[in-house]
């Protein structure tokens, strides 16, 4: 695949919202590197409060930083297949739900609707996962988009196995490095970190 001069990157975000502080520069980045940003964010990420901090907090810097409005309902998620609108996109972070519901084809959400829309036109679809059941009931599901077409994987590793033996979260500072990648149809190396 040859590299556009602009590419436009959809930026998808669920409700791992202790990676946020971890994803949001992500999103600064990628547009300083001169992508054209189109947010994304499920009900929930664009919806609840927290203790990391409030959703008007997180839209506000968020479309701030894309200058565009983040889309967030599954009717403004679907036209992104038949107008072909991205060039790859990125979920991060990927909860265990959403990712288990985009590799049963499930699309009830504005993520999941996102990635099913964008999935059909064969273009990357990165993946930065941040579950705490990655290990768990959701390892399965996971490891069906491991195998499946023009899925990748943001490298992960498990975060707190003492604590937490079942959770993984991504290496939010390698997105970058997997969409390049991922833009070329290879994976990013070593994929589980340890």
């Amino acid at each position: 695949m040859l590299y556009l001069d602009k590419q436009t990157i959809g930026f998808a975000m669920c409700g791992s919202f202790c990676t946020f502080k971890d994803t949001i520069p992500q999103i600064k980045l990628l547009n300083d590197k001169g992508y054209e940003v189109i947010p994304i964010m499920s009900q929930n990420a664009y919806t609840f409060n927290t203790r990391f901090g409030a959703a008007k907090d997180f839209i506000a810097s968020i479309e701030d930083m894309c200058n565009k409005n983040i889309i967030h309902s599954i009717e403004q998620a679907e036209p992104i297949g038949p107008k072909s609108l991205l060039d790859a996109m990125i979920i991060a972070p990927c909860t265990g739900n959403s990712a288990s519901k985009i590799s049963l084809g499930i699309t009830d959400t504005s993520v999941t609707m996102s990635a099913k829309a964008h999935l059909r036109n064969e273009k990357p679809l990165i993946i930065a996962i941040s579950t705490n059941d990655a290990l768990g009931l959701s390892a399965k599901n996971i490891g069906l988009l491991h195998s499946s077409k023009n899925i990748y994987f943001v490298p992960y590793k498990q975060d707190s196995p003492q604590n937490k033996p079942s959770s993984m979260v991504a290496e939010m500072d390698k997105i970058h490095d997997t969409l390049i990648s991922a833009m070329k149809g290879k994976q990013l190396q070593p994929m589980i970190i340890s």
